[in-house]
């Protein structure tokens, strides 16, 4: 563990010295939530969602903006390990007595802290919306916020471990993360989906974990997986992806560059 505290206290320190990430982070969703959710405010009626108008619209949007602060904090800690592999530290850190899982958890562990922080500081909105406010509420929203974040992070460590290009690695994201993100409840509900597209959600593992994060602040709506449905499925959801990622740091010792650090 001490090499995985190392990699993840790593990844805090620059982050702190990286503050422009905390704008790119939290202001494109936030300027997102204010912009769609109050043009939406006259013609959106979320079920359960609270008063009427802009207000309810806001307030349907919030949890999934937080999510998706989440979500960008993971694609910007996860763009350390190309930049790791191409500086030469990466390749230090494989040839060290460090376990595959010690470098897999110290890197996911350090970006997961860094989208709790982002995400779980917007909780501080909640009281505006009319939302629970509840000391318990809250405990559970930042439980929730924690595994979609170590979820979110070993996916993006997943991707980023495979590939040499930020460009490449930011087109792929956006592939991937996007599209799970517009699918999960947070900009629609599924009630008012066609057949096939409320499949999809269904089937969408962030469904649950936005789910979860709704409910935790007050949300209901007849639409919504129970909580310990979505609880389930976001814990499930974070250790199946890394263990995937655990696995894949043991197979592959530094993505594309595979073999050259082992004879």
């Amino acid at each position: 563990m001490t090499a995985a505290l190392a990699l993840a206290k790593r990844e805090l320190v620059r982050f702190a010295r990286q503050r422009s990430r905390v704008v790119g982070a939290v202001a494109p969703p936030l300027l997102m939530w204010v912009v769609v959710g109050s043009g939406l405010g006259g013609s959106f009626r979320p079920a359960g969602a609270g008063p009427a108008g802009a207000t309810a619209s806001l307030a349907y949007f919030f949890p999934g903006t937080v999510v998706l602060v989440v979500l960008f904090a993971a694609i910007f800690s996860t763009i350390s390990v190309i930049e790791d592999r191409k500086e030469g530290f990466l390749q230090g850190v494989l040839v060290s007595p460090a376990s595959p899982f010690a470098v897999a958890f110290g890197k996911i562990a350090g970006g997961t802290l860094l989208g709790l922080l982002q995400g779980g500081a917007l909780l501080v909105l909640v009281p505006i919306l009319g939302l629970s406010v509840d000391p318990v509420a809250l405990a559970t929203a930042g439980a929730v916020l924690l595994g979609l974040a170590f979820a979110l992070t070993s996916l993006g460590f997943l991707i980023a471990w495979s590939l040499d290009s930020t460009q490449g690695f930011h087109a792929i994201m956006n592939l991937f993360l996007i599209p799970l993100w517009l699918l999960s409840g947070a900009f629609f509900p599924a009630s008012g989906a066609p057949p096939w597209l409320r499949a999809m959600m269904a089937a969408n593992p962030l469904t649950y974990g936005v789910a979860a994060l709704r409910q935790a602040l007050g949300g209901r709506a007849p639409d919504l997986p129970g909580a310990g449905l979505s609880l389930a499925v976001t814990a499930a959801f974070a250790a199946v992806l890394f263990a995937a990622a655990a696995a894949l740091v043991a197979r592959m010792p530094n993505g594309p560059e595979r073999g050259k650090l082992r004879p």
